[in-house]
């Protein structure tokens, strides 16, 4: 009975990973503290300890993929002492793109084996099958067909510790910061268990100080990790898993089961899901490394609280949007000029385009589109700075979409809030006659594409389109009658409203096909989609909505108070933070224990993954 218990508690179990909302993880976290508290001013064994506890909870999330984890530690410790040690900026340079191809092919070979047959197999007609090479080394030490080396699965977390660790290397070229003498110290801050699975993505100047500084929480921080943890909890159970069980998922697993009103609500409902289960995450990622005296990035800052399609992204999973920005859209130029580096990636990007579509056409789209802006930027020297900037705007974006995976529902996804980003700057420059003249041909246009040829998409785009250009007249009409006022407050809610409303429209994308397989994604995302387009777009029956809401009211009203909660001012969010943060101890337990009690009635049958592990 012990040794089972042991083992129990030893052993990988694929359909129980080690979860933030298990009761598991928090007895776990007990014994790890306690230790903790034993040794967190002797800096050396600390970080030790945390390293091997750290690799131990990754092994509960994903089993034998632990071994690429101290892959990843071993070759990029050694690899950021060779691009330090090394005086020639050539030297320096080889070994930093050593360092990059070699944590680029371990991403890709888990994140896009599958992508790359299916390119074999379609461009020279050779039928490729995956092969896992790690499997059979792995049957070949046991001496026994342990490992199945005919698929290929992904391990948890492996784009966000990739993702570190080519920033630790980068940061070394740059000379930003020295590499870490001792590995076990370099382990402890790649593996560091509150964010390694599901970032946010540590960057080594950030953090890597912290690793010799002595531990230190105050009474107001140990209040404010407290908050953060039972915050989060409180995001992933009662909207996120809560929400998702009891009906988004039912409604995104057969749109045409569910009416034009359900399938909207549940994509909106899906935006406030997605945004519960990452920021959830990462709001106790945040609250117990601070516990132990560490410090995380902050990843979420009310991103629906976005004003426009950049906004949002400074908003939004900060933590990857800056890694993108530094690593890749200002090399690339930035908004100075487009480098080989564009024009590569966006070769690339349509060859990417062409065979997941199946189309030759979309391969000349995309490439037609960017010589023409090209020669754009050659004729008009006003121009470039402008173009360039959006085709590296759009390419990373791109790019963005293929880090989520390789399927054609994530670069619809990327292109997308490309598109939004380069409109946005269009229009920010354009006078209210000139939006509101723009805005009266588009809805014109889409109501005759509406009417000549019918089509669900064109009766959603003629509502869309007919209410901005309702909300440009309105304000056209103020200007023209001698409006004083500038109404900032309405126009900044006019601009979160539209925002909000662009992004969750990407979203149908998104989360319509979130499958790693690539030929699969890319069939369930597209009819996924045409089902929930063409049930919006279709009539409604009016009469039916109010049943529907009845319905469904604990989940209408929970997304409503979700959003208020979300739209709630930063400081009024602060101060009650603070407030629970310099509650007295023994009242402090009682709230806390009450709030858990609460949450935990929220409780699905099945514990429900982070959104975010898949990635």
């Amino acid at each position: 009975m012990f040794y089972d218990f042991l083992q129990d508690i030893f052993s990988f179990n694929p359909n129980s990973p080690l979860l933030f909302t298990q009761l598991y993880f928090w007895v776990f976290f007990v014994i790890v503290f306690a230790v903790f508290s034993l040794i967190h001013n002797k800096t050396l064994l600390r970080n030790t300890f945390l390293f091997f506890v750290s690799v131990f909870f990754y092994y509960k999330t994903s089993g034998w993929f632990t071994l690429i984890l101290c892959f990843a530690v071993i070759f990029n410790y050694l690899d950021g002492f060779m691009i330090h040690r090394c005086k020639k900026d050539g030297g320096r340079l080889s070994w930093l793109i050593a360092g990059l191809i070699v944590n680029l092919m371990t991403l890709s070979y888990f994140k896009y084996s599958y992508f790359f047959a299916d390119v074999v197999s379609n461009v020279f007609g050779i039928e490729m099958e995956v092969f896992n090479i790690f499997a059979w080394a792995g049957n070949y030490v046991a001496g026994a067909p342990v490992f199945s080396v005919d698929r290929i699965l992904l391990p948890v977390g492996i784009s966000f510790y990739i993702f570190q660790c080519i920033s630790y290397l980068m940061d070394i070229f740059r000379r930003r910061v020295e590499p870490v003498r001792n590995i076990l110290d370099f382990g402890f801050y790649v593996t560091f268990f509150p964010q390694l699975v599901a970032g946010p993505i540590v960057r080594a100047n950030e953090f890597i100080p912290q690793l010799y500084r002595k531990y230190s929480l105050s009474r107001r921080q140990f209040g404010i990790a407290v908050f953060w943890i039972i915050n989060g909890l409180a995001k992933k159970i009662i909207l996120s898993d809560y929400l998702a069980v009891n009906f988004i998922d039912r409604v995104f697993d057969n749109p045409t089961m569910y009416s034009g009103f359900e399938n909207l609500a549940a994509l909106f409902g899906y935006s406030l899901q997605v945004y519960a289960d990452f920021s959830g995450y990462t709001d106790i990622a945040i609250g117990v490394a601070m516990l132990m005296g560490f410090y995380l990035p902050k990843n979420f800052d009310s991103p629906y609280k976005a004003t426009n399609p950049g906004d949002f992204w400074k908003r939004w999973h900060i933590s990857l949007s800056k890694w993108l920005q530094d690593y890749l859209y200002i090399p690339l130029g930035g908004n100075r000029t487009a480098t080989f580096g564009t024009y590569a990636c966006i070769i690339t990007i349509a060859l990417i385009g062409m065979i997941l579509s199946g189309s030759v056409w979309v391969c000349v789209v995309i490439l037609s589109f960017a010589l023409i802006v090209a020669l754009r930027c050659r004729k008009s020297a006003e121009k470039r700075k402008e173009l360039t900037s959006n085709m590296n705007r759009m390419t990373t974006m791109l790019l963005g979409g293929l880090w989520h995976g390789a399927s054609w529902n994530f670069m619809i996804w990327g292109g997308l809030n490309g598109i939004g980003l380069i409109v946005y700057r269009f229009w920010k420059d354009r006078g209210v006659y000139a939006r509101t003249g723009i805005m009266a041909l588009v809805t014109a246009a889409a109501y005759f594409m509406a009417e000549y040829y019918p089509a669900p998409i064109w009766n959603i785009v003629t509502v869309w389109t007919g209410v901005i250009f309702i909300g440009t007249f309105i304000r056209m009409l103020y200007n023209i009658f001698g409006g004083k006022s500038e109404m900032k407050l309405v126009a900044k809610c006019w601009a979160v409203l539209q925002t909000f409303v662009f992004i969750t429209w990407t979203r149908l994308f998104f989360r319509a096909g979130s499958n790693l397989d690539p030929a699969e994604a890319n069939e369930t995302a597209w009819n996924t989609a045409k089902d929930m387009v063409g049930q919006i777009g279709s009539k409604w029956n009016v009469e039916i909505i109010l049943d529907i809401v009845m319905a469904y009211k604990n989940i209408f009203l929970l997304i409503i108070v979700g959003m208020i909660i979300h739209w709630l001012p930063t400081n009024f969010k602060r101060r009650y933070r603070l407030w629970f943060a310099q509650m007295p101890i023994p009242i402090m337990i009682v709230v806390t224990a009450v709030i858990i009690f609460v949450v935990y009635q929220f409780v699905t049958a099945d514990l429900q993954k982070f959104i975010y592990f898949q990635f």
